[in-house]
């Protein structure tokens, strides 16, 4: 089966001049700019870094915060490029890049739980990765968190893609699953099955994080940057950190401070605070942006089941713990 993979473009990545950017000291009253690729539309779900924003944290580190919410933006070849030095992006996208030559490093992890979940109606009797023989899925296509936490999700259960029918539908999981057009649809933990709920279904959810451990979200940069300037890393680490601390610990000053970034908080505030509740517990552990060997080995192991690597890549090069506190 021909497999549509989004995977880093490296010409772009050779392509690219290695510049480096501005920002190899705090100077007094001079502000680093750094632009942070996300990856997503602004949404409560990046309210650690609003916070960060509000609070001045950014500002005390001496960093010119600017997001970029393109889809568009090929963060990891960018980084990799170090025509940006820094982005936001999901623990598989790293090994993909990095097994295409693009020297990035994941420096901290954000979400301690792969945040991808397989849900469905409770009609549909599915509750455990058993139960997803046979049935048809929804995905966004084949590419992203969606696909590799499904992935992963079937291998748990001694299952592969053939023993599934695979329907690519783009980002439209909850009005397909609404309409009864999939049995099953792979979607992120803390946003579809919020919104099917609200809306009135009852739906079982299967969490990746449940079945396996995964590297999932967190902050990346470059071997250049590191090299260089890991005064500049350490920074962008701690101000991440102290975001992600502040809203765990008050989500709902959290939810104010998000209001001048996302549009229409209010509108929909119940919905939206439960998302972000739901980001809240995938984001928890005792050890904020520590990154766990063993969730790397795993997702290591699934790209080679997928076929998405051909052979194991040095890990210890993929990720480091080394500017976490």
């Amino acid at each position: 089966m021909f497999r549509k993979v989004v995977l880093i473009l490296l010409g772009l990545g050779l392509v690219l001049s290695a510049c480096s950017q501005p920002g190899s000291s705090k100077d007094a009253g001079q502000l680093v700019h750094i632009k942070l690729p996300l990856g997503y539309i602004p949404n409560i779900q990046f309210a650690p870094l609003y916070v960060a924003i509000e609070k001045g944290y950014f500002k005390d580190a001496g960093i010119e915060i600017e997001f970029d919410y393109s889809l568009e933006t090929d963060a990891l070849a960018l980084v990799g490029a170090n025509q940006l030095q820094f982005g936001v992006v999901s623990g598989e996208q790293v090994l993909l890049a990095r097994a295409q030559g693009l020297p990035v490093v994941y420096v901290a992890a954000w979400y301690q739980k792969y945040p991808v979940a397989v849900v469905s109606k409770t009609s549909q009797g599915i509750a455990k990765p058993e139960d997803l023989k046979g049935k048809k899925i929804g995905i966004p296509g084949l590419f992203g968190a969606n696909y590799i936490g499904l992935d992963a999700l079937l291998f748990s259960a001694g299952l592969t893609e053939k023993d599934v029918t695979l329907d690519s539908i783009g980002f439209n999981q909850v009005a397909a699953l609404a309409a009864d057009q999939e049995q099953a649809a792979s979607v992120y933990a803390a946003n579809e099955p919020v919104q099917l709920r609200a809306q009135g279904y009852e739906v079982n959810e299967i969490l990746v994080a449940d079945y396996v451990q995964l590297a999932s979200n967190g902050l990346i940069t470059n071997e250049k940057t590191m090299a260089e300037n890991p005064d500049l890393v350490r920074r962008m680490v701690s101000v991440l950190l102290k975001g992600l601390n502040d809203t765990i610990k008050n989500p709902d000053q959290a939810f104010e401070m998000s209001k001048p970034y996302v549009k229409d908080l209010d509108a929909d505030a119940a919905v939206q605070k439960e998302v972000l509740a739901r980001s809240i517990d995938l984001w928890k552990t005792d050890h904020p942006g520590y990154s766990d060997a063993q969730a790397w080995q795993n997702m290591q192991d699934t790209l080679l089941k997928m076929g998405l690597i051909t052979k194991p890549l040095d890990l210890t090069k993929a990720f480091t713990n080394e500017f976490v506190p």
